[in-house]
């Protein structure tokens, strides 16, 4: 059935439903008479506005003003339980889930291992019922899912590319139709560092920027980038898979997808950062501390320790540490500058974090340097679980243009 035609006054009051409700969410609690004065509309209209979405059940009474002589306004706010969504971060050691109501607070939480018995269904599943029975809530009260994974997805095959270290059964053609029949509501599927770039563009360091690069250096080396105020994901999803990229100082790899390395990641990666430092002499972590693990997330640990160790004493061996590998960052990202000309380019992940400002500003006068433009580097702003907060978002962008749309109520 056709919704209203353009300019009609369904669209109009749909159109100011949305504007009321985007306000409520951005400020909190709102009176009737300061959304009127946000909005431009009357008080009339602004009593009508808020019975109208009250009677839809998308706001619901949030207690009244105080401090002022006489009795309080009454205040509205969105109706958290009009809309749950739930975000999942896939890496090779854990699967960690979340569920947020409409307003975005997180009311549940789970992790359990990536392997084990049912495969990546199953293995998804037990994490998102555990994030359900925290919440006290049941898949029935779920929206909508995403999922973040460590690849390349490739949304025309459905096949998840570049994800070789995750366990198996995460390759398969078959993936997606056996996560979406195990979850029972839709699922989306992204990248992490596109995710952790999303979380970033709504709630962190990217907010009022339409161009930026999110860096990302962890277990692995990747980018997300944002042109336009839009994720570019390339024709395959690959958009962003760095570490693939050749660069001077290294050699150059053939079939590097094959090889699962490429120049950047080799040059930059968290393991550039542990030859570096014993090229310098300087001890890696004690055994059993941040580098205890497996694979890439140890090796991404120790680099880490690394890397805060030498930022919080920048001098001798450490601080030659720090320069080159504020270098060998810069290599990479002039490339990208270049190619792509940001507004900003975001250093995120464990491992450029750990070197904080005094990295930072010595990448940042490298890209000088290098690049033929030089945009603004500046830390991630989500500092908690940024993929898994890029996921939540990412949900709930698409179910509250679902839930807030009233022209065809």
């Amino acid at each position: 059935m056709a919704g209203p035609a353009p300019g009609t006054p369904g669209v109009l009051r749909a159109m100011n439903d949305r504007a009321a409700l985007d306000l409520l969410l951005a400020h909190g609690p709102l009176s009737r008479t300061r959304i009127g004065s946000l909005t431009g509309l009357s008080k009339p209209t602004a009593s009508q506005l808020l019975a109208r979405l009250e009677a839809a059940g998308l706001v619901v009474a949030a207690g009244t003003t105080t401090g002022r002589p006489g009795p309080g306004a009454r205040l509205y706010g969105v109706n958290p339980a009009a809309a749950r969504v739930a975000g999942l971060d896939v890496t090779p050691d854990r699967i960690t889930a979340a569920v947020a109501d409409l307003t975005g607070r997180v009311v549940g939480s789970s992790e359990v291992p990536c392997a084990g018995s049912g495969g990546p269904a199953g293995q998804t599943s037990r994490a998102l019922d555990g994030a359900l029975a925290a919440a006290g809530l049941s898949r029935g009260d779920l929206r909508r899912a995403v999922i973040a994974l460590p690849g390349s997805f490739d949304r025309r095959t459905g096949i998840l590319r570049h994800a070789g270290h995750l366990p198996d059964g995460w390759q398969s053609p078959a993936l997606p139709e056996e996560l979406a029949a195990a979850l029972s509501v839709p699922v989306g599927y992204e990248n992490d560092v596109n995710l952790a770039a999303v979380a970033e563009q709504r709630l962190g360091a990217a907010r009022g920027h339409d161009d930026f690069v999110l860096l990302w250096n962890g277990a692995g080396l990747g980018a997300a980038v944002v042109l336009g105020g839009r994720l570019h994901r390339g024709r395959t999803g690959g958009a962003g898979e760095v570490g693939f990229l050749p660069v001077p100082g290294r050699p150059l790899v053939r079939q590097a997808a094959r090889a699962g390395a490429g120049g950047f990641q080799d040059l930059a990666g968290a393991g550039a950062v542990v030859a570096l430092a014993a090229g310098l002499g300087l001890a890696p972590p004690p055994a059993g501390g941040p580098a205890a693990g497996a694979g890439g997330a140890a090796q991404a640990a120790a680099a880490a320790a690394l890397l805060r160790r030498a930022a919080a004493e920048p001098e001798g061996a450490q601080l030659r540490l720090l320069r080159r590998y504020a270098t060998a960052l810069a290599t990479g990202l002039a490339a990208l500058v270049a190619v792509l000309d940001p507004e900003l380019v975001i250093l995120s992940g464990a491992v450029t974090d750990a070197g904080g400002a005094a990295l930072r500003d010595l990448v940042q006068a490298e890209l000088a340097d290098l690049a033929p433009s030089a945009p603004r580097l500046v830390p991630g702003g989500v500092r908690e679980r940024p993929v898994l907060r890029g996921a939540l978002e990412s949900a709930l962008a698409t179910t509250r243009d679902e839930v807030f749309d009233t022209s065809r109520r």
